[in-house]
């Protein structure tokens, strides 16, 4: 079942986490990106038919930000006893064969998931210089199945404003997807709402 985004607040500051990533084994925080003009953290999964559907694209997007200075991690926070192929080596995996640039993260206790309240996979949230939330919605408007080109679009857009020092657009479209794959008795009371 698609879920949508929760469209946190455009202004709220980026939640701290402290995160293992997949490919390199290196933790990564919040401040390992401190001097970054601009962030995205994006939570994605292996599993999700509708990451399936972009990952290609994102692969790209985030060889096209390589020397753009901008910021960028993806999390996967589902439980992998109940989804294995969301596991850390399955992570690893998916990230080397579609050739991620950006670190893959395993978000184990769940809890970077339950501070940005994200919704589903994927989830997009792009914080300016401060690190104050821009944006956060869908990458553009293609789904499984819709026949709409996966381009990006929406989150170029966004990416491109805040590099500029321009200001972000506030008509965002929430992204939708699989929901965020809780482990029994984790579920956060905004998602089980």
């Amino acid at each position: 079942m698609a879920v949508a985004s929760t469209m946190l607040a455009l202004g709220t500051e980026a939640p701290d986490f402290s995160l293992e990533d997949t490919v390199s084994g290196r933790m990564i925080s919040l401040a390992d990106l401190a001097d970054a003009p601009a962030l995205l953290v994006m939570f994605i999964c292996n599993h999700c038919p509708y990451v399936k559907h972009v990952r290609d694209e994102l692969a790209r997007f985030g060889r096209d930000h390589l020397d753009s200075g901008l910021g960028m991690l993806a999390i996967s926070s589902n439980d992998p006893e109940h989804y294995p192929d969301d596991s850390p080596a399955a992570m690893k995996a998916e990230a080397e064969t579609h050739g991620y640039t950006f670190p893959y993260l395993f978000d184990r206790e769940q809890t970077a998931a339950a501070a940005y309240t994200a919704m589903c996979t994927p989830d997009f949230f792009l914080f300016d210089r401060d690190r104050r939330l821009v944006y956060r919605g869908q990458f553009d408007g293609a789904r499984p199945g819709n026949d709409i080109p996966v381009t990006g679009d929406d989150l170029r857009a966004a990416v491109r404003a805040v590099l500029a020092g321009e200001p972000v657009s506030e008509i965002q479209r929430p992204s939708m997807g699989c929901s965020i794959k809780w482990r029994r008795g984790n579920v956060p009371a905004y998602f089980a709402s």
